[in-house]
């Protein structure tokens, strides 16, 4: 695959939480603040699938909550497609998809209805609207399901009717955060070969996630960010030239954890 020019740049990206009692109970640290992403850069080239690969809180869902616009950067910035997450947010989010399993569709809602509601906030003519929901209900099986209350849908039904909407506006960036998370292994491949689909048309897609295989499968490039910073970021044939990529991590890891918990 030729690769195009950089769409999406992000320098230097911070952002740091403050914890509560609880949190810092749970962390067992006496520190009132936690720095989830620091200094934290890398780029995406058009056409890529670009995988952010970490273990659970090294900062992977705050730094594609920073490039959503989610949540704001402390610093930094990111330029996705000319537009920048801080000051121009809005252009972001319209050049986007998001998915991510901690956002949840309205339960009362039906999928139906949330396609319809969303292409009407993102503009789309309802002629268009139409084509695309039926073809894309059809292919994830929402078809039969979509007079159905979210809150009856099945898990990985759940996930597919948000992987829908999330990309009802046919974006040419699409951000997935753990896309396979909790997915039994029918839907884990049905969203895996369309993340492969996405790929092949041409979209550049950010994934992230800490399963090997995931990242192997379908990415181009890949980062491994922990504790915050981005330890190394390569293509995915350069990381893997001699060692698996989990062998590749888990030497990263110990060098700069010291062990492996």
């Amino acid at each position: 695959m030729v690769l195009m020019g950089v769409i999406l740049q992000a320098n230097g990206l911070n952002k740091t939480f403050r914890l509560s009692q609880k949190q810092q109970k749970l962390q067992k640290t006496k520190d009132k603040f936690k720095k989830a992403v620091d200094d934290l850069s890398f780029e995406a080239h058009e056409g890529e699938v670009f995988g952010l690969l970490g273990p659970n809180g090294a900062g992977k869902t705050t730094t594609l909550r920073m490039l959503s616009t989610l949540i704001k950067a402390d610093d930094g910035d990111a330029i996705i497609d000319g537009a920048s997450i801080r000051n121009e947010p809005e252009k972001v989010r319209a050049k986007i998809g998001f998915l991510t399993s901690e956002l949840k569709l309205e339960d009362f809602f039906t999928p139906n209805y949330l396609f319809d509601f969303f292409a009407k906030l993102h503009g789309i003519d309802p002629s268009t609207a139409q084509r695309r929901k039926a073809d894309l209900f059809k292919k994830f099986g929402i078809d039969e399901f979509a007079e159905v209350k979210v809150t009856n849908l099945s898990t990985g039904m759940k996930q597919k009717a948000s992987l829908v909407i999330s990309i009802v506006h046919d974006p040419n960036i699409i951000i997935f955060d753990e896309p396979t998370n909790g997915l039994d292994v029918l839907t884990a491949k049905v969203v895996t070969d369309f993340l492969l689909e996405l790929k092949a048309q041409g979209k550049t897609v950010i994934v992230s996630t800490h399963i090997f295989s995931l990242i192997e499968k379908i990415c181009d490039r890949v980062g491994i960010i922990i504790n915050g910073h981005m330890i190394v970021c390569d293509t995915l044939a350069k990381l893997t030239a001699d060692k698996t990529l989990e062998d590749v991590f888990f030497d990263i890891y110990e060098e700069k954890v010291g062990r492996i918990v």
